[in-house]
């Protein structure tokens, strides 16, 4: 009499369906020097292209090194206005006022919307 080993079964995977990643979230840091012109007209314009391009899937973080100038050695700034994406990687530096909207989604690596 012979007798049937059972039959190893496989384990069942449960395949869970991925949440928002990361790249469809950006992170940004503006760096600017106090309320002049050329800082009024970067947060201005910065906020303009993130409504167009980004709504709702963007974290828009203005710094005045007037207020804390220890952030500018940390990040390495060098001039302002910097804005600098922290996500999605990779990390990129767009200087100057923004106004060049082109110029700042492709230093930002963003495409435009249709």
């Amino acid at each position: 009499m012979t007798t049937k080993s059972p039959r190893p079964t496989k384990p069942k995977v449960k395949t869970v369906p991925r949440k928002k990643q990361a790249a469809d979230f950006y992170i940004l840091k503006l760096y600017v020097a106090g309320l002049s012109p050329k800082s009024a007209t970067a947060i201005a314009n910065i906020n303009k292209i993130c409504e167009d391009n980004l709504q709702g899937r963007y974290q828009l973080d203005v710094i005045d090194l007037y207020q804390q100038p220890q952030l500018a050695e940390g990040e390495q700034i060098i001039a302002i206005p910097t804005l600098i994406k922290k996500l999605p990687p990779p990390l990129r530096r767009v200087i100057g006022d923004l106004s060049n909207t082109e110029r700042v989604l492709v230093g930002l690596d963003i495409r435009k919307k249709a």
